[in-house]
């Protein structure tokens, strides 16, 4: 059995247009602004790995796309230690990068197709991604997992994917096991957190990037639609030796997390995007 197969994951026709839609002026102003944004960034050069240059630029991105941003109080990175954190999340689409940046600057492991998208990839490359090839089989799933416990145990947090496909909503899919063995063998703690997105109140799956579909489409869905909002909740650490007892109850947190979100607004904040 190939280590690296996935779950198919939602089909892109659960991806729907957004219920609000802005005009085509505005649509293109969006498209004009992201495109400003994704310039200055790669101006940036090695200054975008840094802890400041990530943030502003996401939170940057954001604003040009009329996403508002909503995060909980608590951080990503586990305060306190001397180790990185296991940052986990629910994967929905390309903007969850964007708006975990936005909340705090960390590495994350994307697989190595990424590394070759123009711009994209450079981005990327320059923030520390850590690239994983699914083809190179069974003996390539210990060297990740080895990897990203050197780069914990070092002291970086990084944020992981483990559904390893997209879904359209956060319940979906599950999360699999390889990257806790990372957090294991580091000694380091699991923060899981919940990504969500919301147009009027009400889940959206207009940033849902699915199946087959090109990046463009599902762009213009985030582009048009009006008071897109994506929230981003950190959920308590955990700690064990047990990689599947610390996926099973970091995916019951994640998951945990959405129902919540309604009831816990007050402890979120709006993010100013400026």
């Amino acid at each position: 059995m190939n280590p690296w197969a996935v779950d198919v994951g939602c089909p892109r026709t659960c991806a729907v247009r957004p219920a609000t839609r802005v005009g085509p002026a505005e649509e293109a102003l969006r498209y004009a602004a992201v495109a400003r944004e994704l310039g200055r960034s790669l101006l940036l050069g090695e200054r975008l790995a840094g802890d400041v240059a990530p943030r502003v630029q996401a939170r940057r991105v954001l604003r040009a796309l009329g996403v508002d941003l909503e995060a909980a109080l608590a951080p990503l990175s586990v305060p306190g230690t001397d180790t990185g954190t296991l940052i986990v999340a629910n994967h929905i689409s390309w903007l969850d990068v964007v708006a975990l940046l936005a909340v705090e600057p960390v590495s994350f492991v994307a697989k190595k197709e990424i590394g070759r998208w123009p711009v994209v990839g450079t981005l990327a490359r320059r923030m520390g991604t850590q690239f994983i090839d699914r083809e190179g089989g069974r003996r390539e799933l210990p060297l990740m997992v080895g990897e990203l416990a050197k780069t914990l145990a070092s002291g970086r947090s990084v944020l992981v994917f483990p559904q390893a496909t997209t879904w359209c909503s956060v319940g979906s899919g599950r999360f699999r096991r390889a990257a806790f063995q990372a957090a294991v063998d580091a000694g380091v703690p699991v923060r899981p957190v919940t990504v969500a997105y919301r147009q009027g109140g009400a889940a959206s799956t207009a940033a849902a990037f699915l199946a087959d579909e090109g990046f463009g489409g599902s762009l213009r869905r985030v582009a048009l639609a009006r008071g897109l909002t994506v929230r981003v909740s950190a959920h308590a650490p955990l700690h064990g030796h047990d990689r599947k007892m610390l996926a099973a109850q970091a995916w019951a947190a994640v998951c945990a997390g959405d129902d919540a979100v309604a009831e816990t607004a007050g402890e979120h904040g709006r993010v100013a995007l400026s």
